[in-house]
This record gives C-alpha cells, sequence and structure tokens, in this order.
C-alpha cells in the first residue's frame, strides 16, 4: 500500500472494473482539498451514449470493490464518478472526431492554444489555430473540451 497511489496505477484500477461493463475511463484525478483525498474518475460509455446517474452508480459499485482489492491510497478516500463535462478529455483519435469543429484547449508538443478541431486523419489531429492548421498526433498532447457541444455527440 502507498500514500497516493500513482495516476496511473489508479487508472488502471478503474478500468480493470469498468472496460468490462462498457465504460471507458477518460481521467482519473486525485483531488486533496485538506481533508479527506477525493478519487475523482471521469468515465465516459463506450457505445458513445450519455453516461446516465443508473451508470453512475452501476460503476461506482463495481470500482468501489476493485479499490478495496488493491487499496492503492492510505487511509481514509471517497471514491466519486462523473461524466465527461463541458472539459471533457481528450484523448484518443476517437474523441477527436466526435467532437470536429468544436474548439479545444491543447498543451503539450510545445503548443499552448484553444483553436477548433479541423480534421482527424488515423491518429493525426489537425487543428485551425489563426488560420493555419496545425497537426498533432494523438496521445503525444493534453487536450480538453473549451467549449460544450449544443447536443450530445
Amino acid at each position: 500500500m502507498n500514500n497516493n497511489g500513482s495516476n496511473n496505477q489508479l487508472m488502471q484500477i478503474a478500468q480493470t472494473a469498468l472496460t468490462p461493463l462498457g465504460f471507458e475511463v477518460l481521467e482519473v484525478q486525485v483531488q486533496n482539498l485538506g481533508g479527506q483525498p477525493i478519487v475523482l474518475v471521469r468515465i465516459d460509455r463506450l457505445d458513445e451514449q450519455p453516461v446516465t446517474v443508473e451508470d453512475l452508480t452501476k460503476a461506482s459499485r463495481a470500482s468501489e470493490a476493485e479499490f478495496d482489492r488493491v487499496d492503492p491510497i492510505a487511509g481514509e478516500y471517497r471514491l466519486e464518478f462523473e461524466s465527461p463535462g463541458s472539459k471533457r478529455p481528450l484523448t484518443r483519435a476517437r474523441h477527436f472526431e466526435r467532437m470536429l469543429g468544436l474548439k479545444a484547449r491543447v498543451r503539450g508538443e510545445g503548443q499552448a492554444f484553444t483553436a477548433p478541431i479541423a480534421a482527424v486523419d488515423g491518429e493525426m489531429i489537425s487543428f485551425d489555430v489563426a488560420g493555419e492548421r496545425v497537426t498533432l498526433s494523438a496521445g503525444s498532447f493534453q487536450a480538453n473540451l473549451a467549449e460544450f457541444p449544443d447536443r450530445h455527440r
């Protein structure tokens, strides 16, 4: 047991519990706001349907057993689940395809910008940055959705 399970380890635990149930783990964050740590897990459905309250409950129950078994964090902590929300992490090419035309906040590979997702070609993601096309490889940078779609995508 270690003091604050690494995010990779926490991601792995969540994926072990949730992937078989049809969920994709988008992000795991440990928030420690002066009290009990909170492990926040953002999930999406692999069938790309909207995440429901029932989905969050199912994900929570399945994950609690796996987190208890592995015991990645010393002491008491709270496990919370969220749907992707307006700042949805974009990590795979498919995430960018679903949000084509919307603005993303991008950081990494020497880049920092907010721009519309212009195209997806295999693992290459292109953005329209002030009239210039910037193309980066999925997974080599961090990105979050910077505007909320008008409907579920």
